[in-house]
């Protein structure tokens, strides 16, 4: 028979994983925002480059930026992961006088190669121009401009991503939205809308969208240096031989991630690149406007991931696998209440969503429907790759990613040359699928987590209900009109199931 001390140390242990989940919501609804305009303009940005430089051009715009983000990405070195789960771990364990130490180690070498790497794109500039824009050697000078305008950036955009990490490290959550999400989003459309009135050259285009990250780089350092010293352990030396087990440790953890999160980069823009080399650089633009709208699903998978990140990476490192269920669940539920409509209505009106972009998009019509399926499937297991490195099985991951590459490469080279767009598509397609099932049955098997609980079933239903059968019975316009209102208010009725009231509470304790 349980006693009161046991009773009282369940209801304590209720609160504190009831404060956990409020907390993260506070985080999560301000970076969902802030993930929602940085979506917005990310779609804006591509209606204009699509209206604004043509076909051919805006391929050989998309092909450039896909290029920055993955040699970006490499610059990173797997940080993403490190510097959010190394100052969560030490400061559980006790050693919090190890942060500085920790920074150190995570961004030093991110600001190195990020510097070299953008060296040699900017000499390989040509080389990349030629080989994407083969069939459009018109473009190739333009193209290889617009390629070092973006080489010129580089180690600011590797950079910011980078502190920004470390400050959400610090569970400050703020600098991301406000900086990242808000400034550079704004400042983007703002100048990539100037050089589309002055009709501008296509370096000018990425002259516009690079330029945002060096106010923001600025910013981002001042934050960190803020959180830093507010949480700086005062009068606590380390030792030698803590640094050099730190670094070891810290390395051994994000080693793997570094490999991976390449991989899972190039998941997202290898497949643009590979259009442009096998298709050529107009299908490249129609692949690239088609699946836009994986951008705001990507968006949204980030502003929920980012703020549970630090708080799982604490419930895990403490071994409070019960708490980390709740705040895997939980936020997968949020996930598919926010993702799941997106990609729902993409299907219905895709004609319509790609006729904004230009009469020669239409013929994407096929590509959306298939990578808004595949959406549905990845959002629908959350942020479990996430999850399964939190738990310290980054090498794992990097054998998901690794093998979810290979497939989307495969299918590429198989299909592109056959079915143009439509091919990138199928291959993206089963990258996600692998790379979300299979870390789905590894987090099951090693930590006995699912995200499939209550929330996440009331939203999927909820979702399908009202965006998926309304507009197949009523028709598309009269099931949106009947859909938005019912999803409302079953949102409104499910709150305790979809635990919508850690928004609620987090607002007035905030």
């Amino acid at each position: 028979m349980a006693g009161p001390d046991a009773g009282l140390a369940q209801y304590m242990t209720e609160v504190l994983e009831r404060r956990a989940v409020e907390k993260t919501a506070r985080g999560g609804l301000a970076n969902m925002a802030g993930s929602a305009l940085a979506g917005g303009t990310g779609v804006v940005v591509t209606w204009i480059a699509a209206r604004s430089l043509g076909a051919e051009q805006a391929g050989a715009f998309f092909a450039a930026t896909a290029a920055f983000v993955l040699t970006g990405g490499l610059a990173k070195l797997g940080t993403q992961t490190g510097l959010v789960y190394w100052p969560a771990r030490l400061r559980t364990t006790g050693r919090a006088h190890l942060l500085g130490a920790c920074l150190r180690t995570g961004l030093l070498p991110v600001l190195v190669l990020s510097v070299l790497l953008a060296a040699l794109m900017w000499l390989a500039a040509p080389q990349i121009a030629a080989a994407t824009a083969r069939e459009s050697p018109a473009v190739v000078g333009a193209h290889t401009a617009g390629i070092r305008m973006l080489a010129v950036f580089l180690p600011l955009q590797a950079l910011t991503d980078a502190l920004l990490t470390a400050t959400r490290g610090y569970r400050a959550m703020r600098p991301t939205v406000l900086y990242d999400r808000v400034l550079r989003s704004a400042l983007q459309l703002v100048l990539v809308a100037w050089a589309g009135v002055a009709a501008g050259s296509l370096a000018m285009f990425a002259c516009a969208w690079a330029a945002p990250y060096l106010p923001v780089t600025v910013l981002a350092a001042y934050a960190l240096r803020k959180v830093y010293r507010a949480g700086k352990p005062a009068g606590v030396t380390t030792h030698p031989a803590e640094r050099r087990a730190l670094r070891r440790e810290f390395w051994q953890f994000t080693g793997p991630r570094a490999l991976a999160s390449v991989a899972q980069l190039a998941l997202q823009r290898v497949d643009v690149l590979l259009v442009a080399l096998l298709g050529g650089l107009a299908p490249a633009a129609v692949y690239a406007v088609a699946g836009r709208f994986v951008v705001l699903i990507q968006f949204a998978n980030q502003g929920v991931s980012q703020s549970v990140q630090p708080r799982l990476a604490e419930a895990l490192a403490a071994g409070d696998l019960a708490a980390a269920k709740r705040l895997y669940q939980t936020a997968t539920g949020w996930l598919v209440l926010v993702t799941w409509p997106i990609c729902l209505l993409v299907i219905v009106f895709a004609p319509v969503y790609l006729r904004l972009f230009g009469a020669g998009y239409a013929a994407g019509a096929p590509v959306v429907l298939v990578l808004a399926g595949a959406m549905l499937v990845a959002t629908g297991c959350g942020m479990v790759d996430m999850v399964l490195a939190m738990a310290g099985r980054t090498s794992w991951n990097l054998v998901n990613v690794l093998l979810a590459l290979a497939v989307t490469v495969a299918l590429d080279v198989l299909l592109i040359p056959r079915l143009g767009a439509l091919g990138a598509a199928l291959g993206l397609a089963g990258a996600l699928l692998v790379n979300n099932l299979l870390p789905l049955i590894q987090v099951g098997r090693s930590a006995g987590l699912h995200p499939f609980g209550p929330g996440t079933r009331a939203a999927a239903l909820l979702s399908v209900t009202c965006f998926g059968v309304l507009p197949h019975v009523a028709g598309p316009a009269m099931g949106l009109a009947l859909g938005g209102p019912a999803f409302l208010a079953g949102a409104w009725l499910l709150r305790d199931r979809l635990a919508l009231k850690a928004f609620t509470s987090s607002r007035r304790t905030s």
